[in-house]
């Protein structure tokens, strides 16, 4: 099990940009498969960093590195892996403000399901989440 702990969430205007930082520790983290999910802002966040049920995935990447993403952020935010440093990073650009909520970093070792990378549920380790806020 790897420990996760996300940092970087701040309050931005529509248009600005944000990097969010996951940092992990415990575990072989070039061999996890990772991901940031998204909680709408209405939902309270859930205690213990367990998934809650309104987490939708954002960004993949897979241990050689490929990233994908949602359709609703494809362009705009960027998903990368330090693997010398334990760190996964998402840089967001032209932020809207339907991208505001509380972002969590997740990671599992085994690779997900394919057509389930987006879904929370094939994720076993999860950070506490950063709250990102939007204003227009």
């Amino acid at each position: 099990q790897v420990q996760l702990m996300e940092s970087g969430g701040a309050s931005v205007q529509a248009g600005g940009s944000l990097r969010l930082s996951c940092t992990a520790a415990g575990g072989p983290f070039s061999r996890y498969y990772l991901a940031w999910f998204r909680e709408p802002p209405t939902e309270q966040p859930p205690p213990g960093g367990r998934a809650g049920v309104g987490r939708a995935g954002v960004a993949i990447v897979d241990v050689d590195g490929r990233a994908r993403y949602v359709d609703s952020v494809s362009g705009r935010f960027t998903v990368s892996r330090a693997n010398d440093k334990n760190t996964l990073y998402l840089s967001m650009d032209n932020m809207k403000p339907e991208d505001a909520g509380i972002y969590f970093c997740a990671a599992n070792m085994r690779r997900p399901r394919t057509g389930w990378e987006f879904i929370q549920y094939e994720y076993t380790d999860w950070g506490q989440g950063t709250q990102v806020t939007v204003t227009s």
